[in-house]
């Protein structure tokens, strides 16, 4: 863990942190309007630039009208209905590019001035290697797609996600360290109440949201758009005839989806408990009063999604707002275990 603080560091992580943020949301929308498996190859430096000119744009719808989303859902489709598609989808490459820019322009920078130590660089190296783990997962991702169905693995869409997120942390933790300070990991500090609600908050948001890149990935929100009840009951019929069921049965995933993140609201009266009895700071006081918004709104716009049928712009807002709450959840957990080293 880094121990030199430095207010420009911090900035930078924190704007890295927004284009991954804002990565992730954007795929969402490439995701939702089906435009991620318009690109069929994954040329990391010539795919920097789209196709130019009638040929070279043909050639690619030719390379797409052999996959499996053209042969069993875009069948005659056009060429300017395939330049949407594409163009989505290559923003979303392009915008992953310039995040490489983000991260890597700066980090090198920093490290050539000393700025970052060398013996720190650790957690900042990693953070690079979380960028290129999770631009393999994505490229793995869109590759499952391209083979004998018109749709990608919800697992590998999950991961992607998972290591989406965890660069997203990482910055955000770190940013937090130069911002708020760093405290020792070497050293035992006794966990206080706050700190571990925070983490079990936090480990029941990386469940609902695994749950929800699996409904992402199997399209699973589409199965009902009734709520609360699914097909008229509130517990549908042969929910769980076996395990393989909480993975792959898309009404089985959705149904977790829809009801597990109740547990993050029945958490919050738990931890307001936690910060008053101890006094915290004001930013955490603050903060507390973000989460309970943020809780509030997610569950809200999670019903608005199931009752627009997966309206585009609801879902987006679904999302970046879950992502709004993976913020939170680091900031606590690092702001409570910073004051249990004290």
């Amino acid at each position: 863990m880094p121990k030199t603080r430095n207010n420009a560091v911090m900035n930078w992580l924190f704007i890295f942190a927004f284009v991954v943020a804002f990565l992730v949301v954007f795929g969402g929308f490439v995701r939702l309007t089906r435009s991620g498996l318009s690109i069929v190859e994954w040329n990391p430096i010539s795919g920097a630039m789209p196709p130019i000119g009638q040929q070279a744009w043909e050639d690619e719808f030719a390379k797409y009208q052999l996959t499996p989303e053209y042969l069993k859902v875009n069948t005659g489709m056009t060429l300017e209905e395939y330049k949407f598609i594409f163009y989505m989808e290559w923003i979303h490459r392009l915008i992953a590019r310039l995040a490489g820019l983000v991260y890597a322009i700066p980090v090198f920078y920093f490290l050539l001035k000393k700025t970052i130590p060398f013996k720190e660089f650790g957690i900042y190296f990693g953070m690079g290697m979380l960028f290129i783990a999770q631009a393999f997962a994505g490229w793995y991702m869109v590759a499952s797609g391209l083979v004998d169905r018109p749709s990608v693995s919800h697992f590998d869409l999950t991961i992607h996600l998972l290591l989406a997120l965890s660069l997203f942390g990482l910055a955000l933790w770190t940013a937090f360290g130069h911002k708020y300070s760093f405290h020792d990991s070497s050293e035992k500090a006794k966990w206080s109440l706050a700190s571990k609600l925070a983490v079990t908050f936090f480990i029941f948001l990386i469940v609902q949201i695994t749950y929800g890149g699996f409904t992402a990935g199997l399209k699973a929100g589409h199965v009902s758009d009734t709520w609360p009840l699914m097909f008229g009951r509130l517990i549908p019929e042969h929910l769980i005839n076996s395990w393989i069921d909480l993975f792959e049965t898309p009404q089985t995933i959705v149904f977790i989806h829809r009801w597990f993140g109740w547990f993050l609201l029945i958490l919050t009266p738990f931890l307001y408990y936690a910060i008053k009895k101890q006094n915290y700071p004001a930013d955490i006081q603050n903060g507390f009063k973000w989460l309970i918004g943020a809780v509030a709104l997610q569950i809200t716009l999670g019903i608005l999604t199931i009752l627009s049928y997966i309206n585009i712009v609801v879902a987006l807002m679904h999302q970046a707002n879950a992502l709004v709450l993976f913020a939170l959840a680091i900031y606590f957990i690092h702001r409570f275990r910073a004051l249990d080293h004290q």
